[in-house]
């Protein structure tokens, strides 16, 4: 169920943007224990002028193979999230090419009214998910 949103600068393949989706997807289902044909991903591409994601103080330097992932999504524990995170930038290290340093994750929690997947209803509330 959760919803992931890429901003990518565009320039990649069709090929390394569904291995991005792919290897993210798996770590998702393992660090939620989501099902696997539950996956809502978007991807948002932008001229490099349009994405700006400098450092805060951290001395963490970017290059264009940036990403940044917004995930949509019903309360996780922190451990949840901080093994998604590790296991996320280590897999996209290793299958894409992505330096940790360029991955960017941010969430965005909401609650079981908040989603409707279609039809009008609360698919949550009305106990059909």
């Amino acid at each position: 169920m959760p919803l992931l949103c890429f901003d990518l600068i565009q320039g990649r393949s069709e090929k390394q943007i569904d291995m991005i989706l792919d290897v993210t997807h798996k770590v998702l289902v393992k660090s939620f224990n989501v099902p696997d044909r539950d996956r809502y991903q978007i991807v948002r591409e932008h001229a490099p002028s349009r994405m700006i994601v400098e450092d805060s103080g951290l001395g963490i330097v970017r290059t264009p193979d940036m990403l940044v992932l917004q995930v949509t999504t019903r309360p996780r524990s922190r451990a949840m999230k901080q093994a998604f995170y590790s296991s996320l930038v280590e897999k996209l290290d290793a299958v894409c090419g992505i330096a940790p340093s360029d991955v960017l994750v941010t969430f965005v929690t909401n609650t079981d009214e908040d989603w409707s997947f279609g039809l009008g209803r609360a698919q949550f509330v009305t106990g059909e998910l």
